[in-house]
């Protein structure tokens, strides 16, 4: 599979990359997409949330009317749920909502999500590039190149970039990671996936596995 190389102008360089059929051309599974983003979105909730139950809010714990002849439910406790001001019944408590994915099944999701992308013709290829110095208007001057300002786009390096990476900071639809740290999530994330040259040889190394 050939697609065109593109420079930062958004001009054909002439040359062709060869995408590998393993990582970009293999039937998509699904199901290992949906996985893989579940595990994803998961790790990033803190699970932090914590309601108060009848056992730890402050209040008397005198039984507050006699056991029977009253007709209406025994109750012992202010602090129990159905009275205002009780405890929260089965309320949330801290817990970690990570689960397990075997590497194959992460693996299998990033070719699937790549091959998704490259069957809707969502993969640019361009040749490794730099920037002097951070500056926003190179990263504005770029997109506005690849006719891609107004999508969300990924730009995958190589090797990590100080200057490309802060002159990307300030556009909330554009992401510039390297090849080590790319996700089934931001590949699906994205309308256009930008892989620089130096970077498909690293894709295919750890998908090929």
């Amino acid at each position: 599979m050939k697609v065109a190389v593109l420079d930062i102008k958004g001009k054909d360089t002439g040359r062709k990359a060869e995408l590998s059929k393993e990582v970009f051309a293999i039937e998509p599974n699904n199901h290992a997409v949906y996985l893989d983003v579940k595990q994803y979105l998961a790790n990033q909730r803190q699970g932090t949330h914590k309601a108060k139950e009848r056992g730890e809010i402050t209040g008397s714990t005198r039984k507050i009317k006699k056991q029977k002849g009253t007709g209406t439910a025994r109750a012992g406790s202010i602090k129990s749920g159905v009275f205002k001001g009780g405890g929260r019944m089965f309320g949330p408590r801290p817990r970690n909502y990570g689960f397990k994915l075997n590497k194959n099944v992460k693996r299998l999701a990033r070719k699937s999500a790549l091959s998704i992308k490259a069957n809707d013709k969502s993969i640019v290829v361009l040749e490794d590039f730099n920037f002097e110095a951070p500056k926003t208007k190179d990263f504005v001057n770029l997109l506005k190149a690849l006719e891609i300002e107004n999508k969300k786009s990924l730009f995958v390096l190589g090797d990590s970039n100080n200057n490309v990476y802060l002159s990307s900071r300030n556009f909330k639809g554009s992401e510039v990671i390297t090849s080590s740290e790319l996700s089934t999530y931001k590949i699906m994330k994205a309308n256009k996936v930008v892989l620089c040259e130096g970077a498909l040889e690293g894709i295919e190394t750890n998908l090929s596995k």
